[in-house]
């Protein structure tokens, strides 16, 4: 990944939902709702507290659960990706 986050970053690789179907409508893509989930993709070194490091809670691989509107959408490789702050991050889930 050319991407590399600085501090407390970590930058998600966006998972699409499933196309959502109403009865035998397709709803529109600009109907949807942003992606709430995503894999991480790579990691920062953590952030300062003075002059000590607290690691990142949070590893490459992790699937997450982000707030709708958090973090920087950044589209590289034809892919969608985010960067957000650790704090963004709600949940870790299987």
């Amino acid at each position: 990944m050319a991407i590399k986050p600085i501090g407390d970053k970590v930058v998600v690789q966006i998972l699409e939902e499933e196309v959502a179907k109403v009865g035998s409508l397709y709803v529109p893509d600009t109907a949807k709702e942003r992606p709430q989930r995503g894999k991480i993709i790579a990691v920062g070194e953590g952030r300062y507290e003075g002059k000590d490091l607290i690691p990142m809670r949070v590893k490459v691989g992790d699937k997450v659960l982000f707030g709708k509107y958090a973090g920087t959408e950044l589209k590289y490789d034809d892919k969608d990706y985010l960067i957000l702050s650790e704090h963004d991050i709600l949940a870790v889930i299987d």
